[in-house]
C-alpha cells in the first residue's frame, strides 16, 4: 500500500508541478473520512539547503537522498531539461526502480528518467514541447506526445502542469482505490479522472471548443449517452448541414461525432465499473453500447484491458483498504 512519498527536488525545479504533488501527498486529510490516509511526504535533494526554483524563489530542503531510499513512491520533480543532474539523483532513482518503489516524474522531470535508463523500451511522455527533443536524445524510450500519462508498469510519466495532478489521482486509485482519489479530488476541487487500462493510462476529458453551441451540444450528447445519434439529427440541432456539421466538428473536438461519443461511453462505464455493482450486461446499456460484446470491443480498443480486468484492478483494491 502507498504510504511514503519521497519527492526530488535540483536547483530551478519548477514550483507548481512540485506543489501538485505536495496538494495530492503532502497535505493530512486523514481527519475528513472517506479513508484518506496521512501519507508520509518527504522533499529532498542532492545536497539539502536552500534550493533555488526557476520562479527566483527558493526552498529550504532539509533531507538528502536518503529519504527516497524506502520511499513507496518516488516522484521527480521537473528542471530545466539542459541541467545536468547529478549522479546521485540517478541512482536513487534507479535503486526505488530496481527495489519496486513506484517513480514517477512530472512534466521535463522525465529527463531524469531517461537519463538514470528507466524509460529504455517503455511508453512514456512528458510536456508536448519537449516530447519530440525527449524522443531524440532518448531513442530508446518510446516517446507519447498525444496523452496526458503513461503507466508503464511501476513508472510514471505525466505532461506538463495539471497533468501531474492527474498522474497522482491516477496512482491513489490503483494502490487505494477510486473513493479515496475522489476524495481527495473533491478536497482539491479538481475532477475525479476517470482513467483506464494497464500499460497506458489516458484521461479523456470533456475538450473545451471554440463555440458555445458546440460545448452545449457536447454535452447534451454526454446526458444522452444511451440514445443513438446520428450526424443528421446532430447537425439538426446545430442548424447545420451534415457536411458542414462533421467538418465543424472534427475541428474542434479532432475526432468524428461516433468517435467522441465512443470514448465518452467508455469513460461511462469506467465510472460504472468503479462505483456500482451493476454487471457487464447493465453497464453496457447505462453507458450507451446496448450490448456487452460492445462494451468489451470498444473498451479494449481504447484502453487495452477488459471490463472485468478493469473492475477488479479498481474495485478489488478498494475493497482491501475497506
Amino acid at each position: 500500500m502507498l504510504k511514503s512519498v519521497a519527492v526530488i527536488v535540483v536547483p530551478d525545479f519548477s514550483i507548481f508541478e512540485f506543489g501538485t504533488a505536495f496538494e495530492v501527498f503532502g497535505i493530512d486529510r486523514s481527519d475528513r473520512g472517506a479513508g484518506v490516509p496521512a501519507f508520509d511526504f518527504r522533499v529532498c535533494a542532492p545536497e539539502p539547503g536552500d534550493i533555488r526554483m526557476k520562479s527566483g524563489l527558493s526552498l529550504h530542503v532539509n533531507q538528502g537522498l536518503e529519504a527516497a531510499a524506502d520511499a513507496d513512491l518516488v516522484i521527480m520533480a521537473p528542471f530545466g531539461r539542459d541541467k545536468e543532474v547529478p549522479e546521485p539523483v540517478l541512482e536513487a532513482l534507479r535503486a526505488a526502480h530496481v527495489r519496486g518503489a513506484w517513480v514517477m516524474s512530472i512534466c521535463s522531470g522525465a529527463y531524469a528518467l531517461a537519463r538514470a535508463g528507466l524509460l529504455d523500451g517503455r511508453r512514456c511522455t512528458t510536456h508536448w514541447h519537449y516530447s519530440q527533443d525527449l524522443a531524440n536524445r532518448y531513442p530508446a524510450a518510446v516517446v507519447d506526445e498525444n496523452v496526458l500519462y503513461v503507466q508503464d508498469g511501476t513508472i510514471i510519466t505525466s505532461a506538463g502542469t495539471a497533468a501531474g495532478i492527474d498522474a497522482c489521482l491516477h496512482l491513489v486509485r490503483v494502490e487505494l482505490g477510486a473513493n479515496v482519489a475522489a476524495a481527495i479530488a473533491r478536497d482539491m476541487v479538481v475532477p475525479p479522472h476517470r482513467d483506464g487500462g494497464q500499460a497506458q493510462f489516458i484521461d479523456r476529458p470533456m475538450p473545451r471548443c471554440g463555440s458555445a453551441p458546440m460545448e452545449e451540444l457536447l454535452r447534451w450528447m454526454v446526458e444522452h449517452l444511451d440514445e443513438e445519434h446520428s450526424v443528421n439529427e446532430l447537425a439538426a440541432r446545430l442548424h447545420m448541414s451534415p457536411r458542414t456539421f462533421a467538418r465543424r466538428f472534427r475541428a474542434e473536438t479532432g475526432t468524428t461525432p461516433a468517435a467522441w461519443l465512443n470514448s465518452q461511453r467508455v469513460l461511462r462505464a469506467q465510472e460504472l465499473l468503479e462505483s456500482t455493482e451493476l454487471n457487464i450486461d447493465e453497464i453496457a446499456r447505462e453507458a450507451g453500447f446496448g450490448h456487452s460484446v460492445l462494451l468489451r470491443h470498444h473498451f479494449t480498443k481504447v484502453l487495452d484491458t477488459s471490463p472485468q480486468s478493469y473492475r477488479r484492478a479498481f474495485r478489488g483494491q478498494l475493497a482491501e483498504v475497506i
